[in-house]
């Protein structure tokens, strides 16, 4: 989140009262969505819109009706209470009319909250909202959530004795699915733990968590590392069901290998190398590649990353005849052969 304006942060839980408006933009429109709606809650409140005391306006009918907006912030509601007027989708085409509303405001008026698409530096309608001392405009980009920001939606979900394991498997998490999703997961978390008052560790996390190709290529990495060779057919054929291609799997698993290559190299021993992995990794996942990379030692690790680095250039090379993925799985199939072997 940028901070904007005259050096100040929008508190989108707790929207300053004296505003006469917010801005909130960038360029996915889910996370602008969910910060919006966050924000029109900390304005009106759950029962705002119910009560009758948030309106909305569309852009393009703002363009066509400059005054309205004007007029839409002194209508008074029938039901006590902070009031909203919400233009969403703007751009610059309605700058005019939304200045004009901004420097028309006074204490009492319904505070305008404006959605937008990317704005650069030079867009009007960012300026208009910036140069207001009163107001605040706020980007919201492609970050994951923070630490803070999760905290937040695990007590709104009733979550309060979450162990650190538990905490770190959702900011993982946090970095592969959208907020959308993550809100969704801490949602659901919530009801699976209701009336447990148990710590919500990162098993809880793990069994709500949402099932994605990515989840099911760790599922086949385990089976490769653990040398549980009957079982590489049916997950290569899964994942071959969901799109994955020849290329990307061989692309995954060698992924998979260098890390715990880099893990086996590090001087403090397999454990320190898995703590000092990029993107970090947490729980029960940490734990099981710890103990892969011990089971494989240095020297298997080197000759699997071989193996897959031929395969990696049969796949991409002009004469290769094979079926592909046949070449992709029969490599598997060795490796877990390999680490089976003993010595």
């Amino acid at each position: 989140m940028r901070r904007s304006g005259p050096g100040r942060k929008l508190d989108f839980a707790n929207p300053d009262p004296d505003a006469n408006g917010f801005l909130v933009y960038g360029q996915d429109v889910m996370r602008v969505a969910l910060k919006r709606q966050e924000l029109i809650a900390g304005i009106v409140g759950p029962g705002g819109e119910e009560e009758m005391r948030l309106e909305r306006i569309p852009a393009a009918r703002l363009r066509k009706e400059p005054a309205l907006l004007s007029d839409m912030i002194r209508v008074r509601a029938f039901f006590p209470g902070r009031r909203a007027v919400l233009v969403e989708e703007a751009g610059d085409a309605v700058t005019k009319a939304i200045a004009a509303a901004l420097a028309a405001w006074r204490p009492g008026d319904a505070q305008i909250v404006v959605t937008a698409g990317a704005l650069t530096k030079r867009s009007s309608l960012r300026k208009a909202f910036e140069a207001d001392r009163t107001a605040y405009a706020a980007g919201v980009y492609d970050d994951p959530p923070a630490q803070g920001e999760i905290r937040d939606r695990l007590r709104l979900a009733g979550l309060r004795d979450i162990d650190g394991h538990a905490m770190s498997a959702l900011s993982e998490l946090a970095h592969r699915i959208d907020p959308g999703d993550l809100w969704q997961t801490i949602s659901k978390l919530g009801l699976y733990k209701l009336g447990d008052d148990s710590p919500t560790t990162a098993e809880d996390v793990e069994a709500c968590a949402p099932a994605t190709s990515e989840v099911e290529l760790g599922d086949l990495l385990d089976v490769v590392a653990e040398a549980r060779t009957k079982d590489i057919g049916p997950l290569v054929q899964t994942l071959q069901g969901q799109g994955v291609t020849p290329v990307s799997l061989c692309i995954g698993v060698t992924r998979h290998f260098r890390a715990l290559h880099a893990a086996s190299c590090d001087p403090g021993g397999p454990g320190v190398g898995i703590a000092k992995l990029r993107p970090p990794v947490f729980g029960p996942r940490r734990d099981r590649m710890q103990r892969q990379a011990r089971r494989w030692g240095l020297g298997r690790l080197e000759r699997a990353l071989g193996m897959l680095t031929d395969t990696d250039l049969r796949l991409r090379s002009a004469n290769q005849n094979a079926p592909q993925m046949a070449l992709v799985e029969r490599t598997l199939i060795r490796l877990s052969m390999l680490a089976s072997a003993r010595g």
